[in-house]
């Protein structure tokens, strides 16, 4: 009961700030429809909406995770949070009460994002609901680099970790823009190494209803998600203890 109180105030949270998230909504919209608009003025393909949505969409998710380190790096500066450490919640409940409201915030976002698509002329097919379902990670993933970058720092050092170092990041490493291929070499297999570009082709496969080619990505991006979750209970349970991370 005390889990689902917590989950049900940090909801209330996010919703008393309605300017991130429209700011969280809405920029990934205008880049997809200016984007849009520049492939309908070029002669060459080069931002398909086929490719573009599902990239728009991860790229999206960047925010998920500046929300998510700031909200939690807010608690902890608190007397709110030095409340809750006397409740019997352990660190990996606390990080489970920060990801359950953020989740159907990550999915709504993506939703939305291939909502605008189907004006932009992406085909209504039942492989949206597939791609929606293959961004779930995709999510988790972000939301638990936010969850560990606030277990660590400053609301303020979340805000460049997350929303700058963390959106650039993601964008020209996950192929969103441009085909990874076009450049290889060294900047292609750092890429590789990362989840982003493997969370946009697992999102683009299911989209085009390319079942085999989704888990080869998909796993990485799993992973990933799976790992720092874990690094960012740890972390929070240190400074629970008032440890040093």
């Amino acid at each position: 009961m005390k889990l689902l109180a917590f989950v049900s105030r940090n909801r209330k949270e996010m919703l008393r700030d309605p300017l991130s998230l429209a700011f969280g909504i809405g920029f990934p919209l205008v880049l997809l429809l200016l984007l849009s608009a520049i492939q309908a003025n070029i002669p060459v393909s080069l931002f398909k909406i086929e490719k573009l949505a599902p990239g728009i969409a991860v790229f999206g998710l960047s925010f998920i995770s500046l929300f998510s380190g700031t909200l939690i790096a807010k608690d902890r500066t608190s007397s709110f949070l030095m409340r809750l450490f006397a409740s019997p919640l352990s660190a990996s409940d606390f990080i489970l009460g920060y990801t359950l409201p953020l989740l159907p915030m990550a999915i709504m976002q993506s939703a939305i994002c291939f909502l605008a698509s189907f004006f932009l002329k992406l085909p209504v097919t039942g492989t949206v609901l597939l791609a929606l379902v293959v961004l779930i990670p995709a999510a988790v993933l972000f939301i638990a680099i936010g969850l560990l970058a606030g277990s660590i720092f400053t609301d303020k050092q979340v805000g460049g970790v997350c929303g700058a170092l963390l959106t650039n990041v993601s964008a020209w490493l996950s192929g969103t823009w441009f085909d990874l291929s076009l450049v290889g070499g060294a900047f292609k297999r750092i890429a590789y190494a990362l989840p982003f570009a493997h969370a946009v082709d697992a999102t683009r496969a299911a989209l085009a209803g390319d079942y085999a080619s989704i888990f080869p990505h998909l796993w990485w991006v799993i992973g990933y998600a799976a790992v720092i979750m874990v690094i960012a209970v740890v972390a929070f349970k240190r400074k629970m203890n008032g440890d040093s991370v």
